[in-house]
């Protein structure tokens, strides 16, 4: 059922966490006809399952097509598993390597099931592009390329770089935002919503649908989410991300991890928290009659809650205060089993053994962290990246503020 909100209302929520509408007076107008023909808008968001889990970073675009569900409207995800076999070249500086079919089948599946965690799956219809972009036979994609002309794609901010330094683009490259503008002219969608680094491919969607005879789509954007770095995109692949899979209490404790001036940014775009609101606690930090460490946990609890619900965002917040505010050991600390094999007169490096816990993805970068001062036995602190520890069943090893383990030796 659309909603009755008033349609100055509906705008105000869509607005939200966005950084353009193009162009918003037409998103305003369809949703005046969608209200009085009682008709849902079309609303179209694409996944290139390129990795196999979703952060919170995903999740700002994936809360705004709940917005639209919550109005009333239908929501599309398109699986890009014909697009994902070529490589979104969106600000890349080098050509993507290709995703074999059988990463593409598991990461679209592990999507899926993390998506639902946001969108109401009874009314999330999910489409994979392979249906239509696989039977188009060479003259019909030469009679869609025929639409779009060269100059067009080599606006591409990142192509016209590659081509000023004379660094290849691949055909294959020029031809994803074509597949994927044709996936809008395909499902004759109303709106694309897409993160800013999808503004080409969106609105190519928007042209080659008017080129078409479609009225053409809507693109709104929403802004890339800064990790916990408080410089770079979030990203599994710099370590700065918050997983929407995370446990409460890691979900809890990354949060607390964030700077302090990044708040109000993930307020708006990562909670549900009055917009009103989320500008009296910017002003409340500026101005000093807000402590940033309440203001930090009342952002952890909401997003928290988003994902595990409100109890346990209390226990996560409980826990954090437990081992961080009365210096406590963590209720639960997970086993690291250390083979006696190898073990060295009872000894192993030290690098070794925080590789070896899951608490670095590296030997490299855990010797960073053994030099920076982020490890710790039992409570003493180890900085000597070449030191051979003494091991026994019992002892706790801690790395950075979060990652806990008890030594078993096995």
């Amino acid at each position: 059922m659309i909603s009755n909100l008033s349609i100055d209302e509906q705008m105000e929520l869509l607005r939200r966490g966005t950084i353009e509408i193009v162009p918003e007076d037409e998103l305003r107008a369809k949703l005046v006809k969608s209200q009085k023909t009682g008709k849902p808008l079309k609303i179209k968001l694409g996944l290139d399952p390129t990795a196999p889990d979703i952060h919170i970073g995903h999740a700002v675009v994936l809360r705004k097509m709940r917005q639209f569900q919550d109005l009333g409207h239908e929501v599309t995800i398109i699986i890009g598993d014909f697009t994902a076999s070529i490589g979104d070249p969106s600000g890349r500086a080098i050509t993507r390597p290709l995703l074999t079919p059988e990463q593409i089948t598991v990461n679209a599946q592990t999507y899926y099931d993390q998506y639902c965690l946001i969108l109401d799956p009874a009314k999330t219809q999910v489409r994979y592009n392979s249906e239509w972009l696989r039977t188009l036979d060479f003259a019909d994609v030469v009679r869609i390329t025929a639409k779009i002309t060269v100059a067009r794609i080599i606006e591409r901010a990142d192509f016209a770089a590659r081509l000023a330094d004379g660094r290849p683009i691949g055909m294959h490259e020029m031809l994803y935002p074509v597949c994927q503008a044709y996936d809008s002219v395909v499902l004759e969608d109303d709106v694309e919503v897409g993160g800013t680094d999808q503004t080409f491919n969106i609105i190519l969607g928007r042209d080659l649908q008017r080129e078409s005879g479609l009225e053409p789509q809507v693109a709104m954007f929403v802004p890339l989410l800064v990790g916990l770095d408080g410089v770079q995109k979030m990203s599994k692949s710099l370590h700065n991300y918050i997983g929407v899979t995370d446990a409460p209490k890691d979900m809890f404790g990354k949060v607390m991890s964030i700077a302090d001036e990044i708040m109000p940014n993930y307020f708006e775009l990562a909670t549900s928290v009055p917009l009103e609101e989320v500008k009296q606690i910017e002003a409340g930090l500026k101005d000093g009659t807000l402590h940033p460490m309440d203001v930090k946990k009342r952002l952890a609890r909401e997003i928290v809650a988003i994902y595990h619900g409100a109890e346990a965002a209390q226990e996560a917040q409980a826990e954090f205060e437990k081992v961080f505010s009365s210096r406590e050991l963590p209720t639960d600390i997970p086993p690291i089993n250390v083979k006696q094999a190898d073990l060295k007169d009872g000894k192993m490096w030290i690098v070794r053994l925080v590789s070896a816990a899951g608490f670095a993805p590296s030997n490299g970068e855990a010797r960073r962290l053994v030099q920076q001062g982020a490890v710790s036995l039992d409570g003493e602190k180890i900085t000597d990246a070449n030191a051979e520890i003494t091991l026994a069943d019992g002892q706790v090893l801690h790395v950075g503020k979060l990652k806990y383990g008890q030594i078993r030796i096995v």
